[in-house]
């Protein structure tokens, strides 16, 4: 008769503590198997809904070909070494519930084998728990394969089974959700992006015609500055003409004991003009010509502008500043011309 010896024989220190552990498990089984009862204890079907009527994936083959190929004294010895090196049910096609499972093929009749799977059932049971806990549904369905064929009888099944389809649906949906998330955060960064670019389209677009618009009234000034100095130059030149020559001024003999009286300029008090604000502000600077005439008492009359660079900006106070401007008494009137400059940084 067939002996397992791994778990059956009872006397090593191993199978003593996989015998306390599976008693324990046991009865927490007992409690934790396939629904719940009612008040009348009639046991309740697991989950109902939409996920109730998935199908499980394609069932999946408990013990491996190979395994299965094995002689009974090649997997006595297999399953004695996988229980010492505690590959209770893991990995696949190594392990020692398709040890078992393939002897009992071979010996049905045998009790040590039976009482070696009802030993190993509680840890296959956790370890199928633990894989839908984690979403790995391959390991569960390997894992369901395995206790299924070892008793397909037990409470848990069932259960098993529905956590499983659940499980496969719930993965769907979450991953179908998480796709959808990241299509529609996709699409949200391409409207901004796309709304990025029209705003960014627009804004230049009104640069440009602002800038369009700055260009043309600059040039427009400009065209409008060469045209009053060409025609201050034409009217300068048209009152240079229409002056007649200066004449020599006669002299009148002076008295012996007097001095003859001189025309030569002497500035007494030549007070420099106010710089215009708006053009001080914006660093303008230029020059004006202003001719005038000396009266014999040095007071200045009949002050104008006969050349201004830029036009129009600095006249007034240049005509203001030479109407106040004093010289040493003279013996004649004199006509003459002054160039003022103005400068902010001067």
């Amino acid at each position: 008769m067939f002996v397992a010896k791994p778990l059956p024989a009872r006397s090593s220190v191993a199978g003593a503590a996989v015998l306390r552990v599976v008693t324990g498990l046991v009865v927490i089984c007992a409690f934790a198997a396939c629904g719940k009862k009612d008040e009348t204890g009639t046991v309740q079907p697991a989950t109902t809904g939409p996920a109730a009527t998935q199908a499980v994936a394609p069932p999946v083959a408990a013990v491996s070909a190979e395994v299965a190929a094995m002689g009974v004294d090649q997997l006595r010895a297999a399953a004695s070494s996988a229980v010492r090196e505690q590959r209770l049910y893991a990995p696949p096609g190594n392990n020692a519930m398709e040890y078992y499972l393939a002897l009992r093929d071979k010996a049905p009749n045998d009790a040590a084998i039976a009482s070696a799977l009802t030993d190993l059932l509680p840890y296959a049971l956790i370890a199928t728990e633990q894989s839908i806990s984690r979403d790995d549904f391959t390991e569960a369905q390997r894992l369901y394969a395995l206790m299924e064929k070892a008793d397909p009888k037990a409470p848990a099944l069932p259960r098993l089974k529905q956590s499983i389809a659940d499980g496969q649906v719930a993965l769907a949906k979450r991953t179908a959700d998480a796709a959808t998330k990241t299509e529609e955060d996709a699409k949200r960064q391409a409207d901004l992006q796309k709304q990025r670019l029209a705003d960014q389209q627009k804004a230049q677009e009104t640069a440009a015609r602002q800038l369009a618009a700055q260009q043309a009234a600059d040039q427009q000034a400009a065209a409008q500055r060469a045209a009053d100095e060409r025609a201050a130059a034409q009217r300068a030149a048209s009152q240079r003409a229409a002056t007649p020559a200066p004449q020599a001024v006669a002299q009148t003999p002076a008295p012996a004991q007097a001095p003859a009286a001189s025309t030569e300029l002497r500035a007494i008090s030549t007070p420099a003009p106010k710089y215009p604000p708006d053009a001080y502000r914006s660093g303008t600077q230029g020059e004006v010509q202003v001719e005038f005439t000396v009266a014999t008492d040095g007071s200045v009359s009949n002050a104008r502008v006969v050349r201004a660079t830029p036009p129009r900006v600095f006249d007034r106070e240049a005509l203001s500043a030479v109407k106040r401007w004093r010289f040493q008494p003279i013996g004649a009137a004199v006509t003459t011309r002054r160039t003022i400059g103005f400068n902010p940084g001067g």
